[in-house]
């Protein structure tokens, strides 16, 4: 029974974690700018009495901002139209939605090398997919791609592209995740230290890093894989 369920990991629950993995990354990864405009996002803008007086906020009107790796969009009010900036790995945050005595000096982009080592991140986990996909299927294949693929070269390539995919990626979001952490506490103090003549904003950390937390949740899983049939495989010539 442990074999079989040890089996049914290794051939099916792996790839269907890994492309999910990779799926979540891209949303997040590509959002708000190439889509999800106002669904997903690192950090968000939304209109809020929160900061500038007690009790609830429900109903307020204003302008929303989104911001993601590679740009930002944004609407004037909450059934304005939602306006996005041009893709970009060094990307300049369009504000102009937000009214003149918001801090926007304070929402700036990471540096460009950021979304870059996202990018090969990414990169790495679809070779990491696609190589540990077949190597895990090689039985079903013919007898010169199986041996192929049965090379322990072949398996270690692979399993190092996936870790180095895992641990650039997940170094890279945590990274972001600080950045826009300090962006949003600076915000929402300036808007505070402003008191009720402080424009009815409050920022946020957004969404994408729930789905980032996720996605290399699920990551930790044929990684692990790949590296122990490394270890099972190297074991016998010790």
């Amino acid at each position: 029974m442990i074999q079989g369920l040890s089996k049914a990991i290794t051939l099916y629950l792996s790839p269907v974690l890994m492309l999910t993995t990779i799926l979540l990354t891209l949303f997040a990864y590509l959002a708000p700018v190439l889509m999800l405009h106002d669904q997903v996002a690192l950090l968000t803008v939304s209109p809020s009495t929160a900061l500038v007086q007690p009790g609830p906020s429900n109903g307020v009107d204003g302008p929303s901002l989104f911001l993601g790796p590679l740009g930002s969009c944004s609407k004037p009010n909450n059934g304005g139209q939602i306006s996005c900036t041009s893709p970009t790995i060094s990307p300049e945050y369009d504000l102009s939605a937000l009214p003149g005595n918001a801090p926007n000096l304070l929402l700036s982009a990471p540096t460009s090398t950021t979304p870059v080592f996202m990018a090969l991140a990414i990169s790495c986990s679809i070779i990491f997919f696609f190589t540990s996909t077949l190597i895990s299927f090689r039985h079903k294949m013919g007898e010169k791609v199986s041996a192929s693929l049965d090379k322990p070269l072949v398996q270690r390539l692979s399993a190092w592209i996936g870790f180095f995919g895992f641990l650039i990626g997940l170094t890279s979001f945590l990274i972001v995740r600080m950045w826009f952490g300090k962006a949003v506490q600076d915000f929402n103090n300036s808007i505070l230290a402003q008191g009720a003549q402080g424009p009815k904003l409050a920022a946020s950390n957004g969404n994408a890093f729930t789905m980032v937390w996720v996605a290399y949740a699920f990551y930790a899983v044929p990684l692990i894989v790949s590296l122990a049939k490394l270890n099972v495989s190297a074991s016998p010539s010790k």
